[in-house]
């Protein structure tokens, strides 16, 4: 399933790289040789196709997008490499609660600036 909707979405986004590339901003591309006959019949001027087709083939791959994305998260089948996914569980599991064996540090109280006046060096005898 992941890789169909990948081989769609790569389809849709190659589509719409075309669709773009054959787009003038200025509305002088495809749409201009059709400029005369904006609407022939009853169909409409390419430029209103063009653009269509464009929002089309972005809010399809959007959409393919997300079903990639969901497709991912449910999973994907299990493939021969178990025993190093179990290997990984296990390791990443919490073996015991942590209890609090710390030992305590005897700090020593912080002791007060002493307010006496340094003493003078003695003079040498």
């Amino acid at each position: 399933m992941y890789l169909l909707l990948l081989i769609i979405a790569i389809v849709v986004c190659a589509l719409l790289v075309l669709m773009v590339l054959i787009q003038n901003p200025k509305g002088g591309g495809l749409s201009s040789n059709f400029s005369s006959s904006s609407q022939l019949m009853g169909v409409q001027k390419t430029g209103d196709f063009l653009e269509k087709g464009t929002w089309i083939l972005a809010i399809t791959l959007m959409v393919l997008s997300l079903a990639i994305n969901a497709s991912v998260k449910n999973g994907t089948p299990k493939s021969g490499n178990t025993d190093m996914s179990e290997t990984v569980k296990h390791a990443s599991a919490p073996t015991s609660t942590p209890t609090n064996n710390a030992p305590t540090m005897n700090l020593p109280a912080a002791s007060q600036p002493t307010t006496a006046k340094p003493t003078a060096p003695q003079p040498a005898k």
